[in-house]
């Protein structure tokens, strides 16, 4: 029977001090985060509850630094239900349930996933606002391949350019080698998977997270360097990744800067 290691604080993070050695816990997350809804496992004990506050706390907030946006951004406008430790399937580190909006993550498993769980809450968030008549759980990334977009804003074309810089080459005629190697990566296991859209920008983007300069949290972003799925070729090259980064990252800053003007 495999055995799963319990939750522990034993996970590499270089980055800004938020809480100063003080405990948080998930009320405070919520509030701070901007989440509809936060759900707790009932075998989470008290002391993974304290462990798991402070992890995600710290990744949420190193998130929100690296993309330059208010705290709140995380939760999407107060959309975003958030499920720690409520169960799930063996091995799968957090989960994007489009229908209910929840991201949940595994209590035990879930480290190094949250920024690629994220996006695709993000993704879906998006679409209805940069897409027209997209159905109500479409993903950004998906519909992108099937229709324009309609809402011309400066923000949505910068999105067009992260997209389209990771399905297709520079001249925009042919497949990405990203894109080949996904699918070359579900003709290896036999499922479909790898090459789905969503999944290609989810990738991209925990790529540009794990890459930048300034922040790392391994329980934020991890398995991205030196992992078998990265030598097979599951993740941008480092060529790629640096063009999506300096795309996504002036995506979120100018969102970031538009939401401080805003709320001033």
């Amino acid at each position: 029977m495999a055995r799963i290691a319990r939750l522990t604080s034993n996970f590499t993070r270089v980055g800004p001090e938020y809480r100063f050695g003080d405990q948080t816990d998930f009320h405070e997350i919520k509030q701070t985060f901007g989440f509809k809804t936060i759900t707790i496992g009932s075998w989470v004990s008290a002391s993974e509850q304290r462990i798991g506050a402070n992890l995600i706390y710290d990744a949420l907030a190193d998130l929100a630094q690296i993309l330059q946006v208010p705290p709140l951004v995380i939760g999407l406008k107060n959309t975003l239900n958030f499920a720690f430790g409520t169960g799930g399937q063996l091995g799968v580190q957090a989960h994007y349930n489009a229908s209910t909006r929840t991201l949940a993550l595994a209590k035990n498993a879930g480290a190094g996933a949250l920024a690629h769980e994220w996006w695709h809450a993000f993704d879906h968030y998006i679409c209805k606002r940069v897409f027209a008549n997209t159905y109500a759980h479409g993903f950004a990334s998906s519909v992108w391949l099937k229709q324009p977009i309609y809402n011309p804003h400066p923000l949505n074309l910068q999105l067009d350019k992260f997209f389209k810089t990771i399905f297709l080459t520079d001249k925009g005629a042919q497949p990405s080698e990203f894109f080949e190697s996904a699918k070359n990566l579900d003709k290896r296991y036999g499922i479909l998977y790898f090459s789905r859209p969503e999944e290609l920008s989810a990738r991209a983007f925990e790529t540009c997270i794990a890459n930048n300069s300034v922040i790392r949290n391994d329980y934020l972003v991890s398995g991205v360097k030196n992992s078998e799925l990265a030598h097979q070729g599951g993740f941008p090259s480092a060529i790629n990744t640096a063009i999506l980064s300096d795309i996504i990252f002036e995506y979120f800053s100018v969102l970031g800067t538009a939401l401080h003007h805003r709320s001033g």
